[in-house]
């Protein structure tokens, strides 16, 4: 099983997003069985509260649903749980290191890695543009997935 935790500040707009799109992604792929996907934040603020109105109708759009998703702040003992930390950009990484007291198994990274071209995943909570987000989102899920296979994760 290969267990990845998308991780943001918040935890109600851009890892959600990731989290239910690499969902869908690994759904349509027939691979869903070999995934636990989840998603966390790394700041207090909106813990318990769900997707943000815009994400959800964002991913909705795309015929994805984020119901029952609340907001969850990321801890120390994720890094032991899980293979794959994906924050969305670098302060969010730093963050992550803190909280995990350090990256000693290289198991933290950044969504848009998994592209061909590195950088943060566009931020809707400022900019409001959440279409922009989405196709970050989309396409670091797809990348990563496509880094599994390459790399012989998802091989039976």
């Amino acid at each position: 099983m290969i267990k990845i935790l998308f991780v943001c500040h918040g935890n109600i707009c851009r890892s959600p997003m990731a989290e239910y799109a690499m969902k869908h992604i690994v759904r349509e792929a027939g691979l869903e069985d070999r995934f636990l996907i989840a998603s966390a934040a790394t700041s207090t603020e909106e813990i318990g509260n769900p997707v943000y109105s815009p994400a959800r109708n964002e991913l909705a759009k795309h015929g994805i649903s984020c119901v029952g998703h609340a907001a969850r702040q990321m801890a120390r003992r994720d890094y032991d749980r899980w293979d794959y930390l994906i924050g969305m950009d670098e302060y969010n990484r730093r963050n992550m290191i803190r909280i995990c007291g350090g990256d000693r198994s290289g198991k933290i990274s950044l969504l848009l890695d998994y592209t061909d071209r590195p950088g943060s995943v566009a931020d809707p909570w400022y900019t409001g543009d959440f279409l922009s987000t989405w196709r970050d989102v989309d396409e670091g899920c797809r990348g990563l997935l496509r880094y599994l296979e390459e790399q012989g994760r998802l091989c039976k």
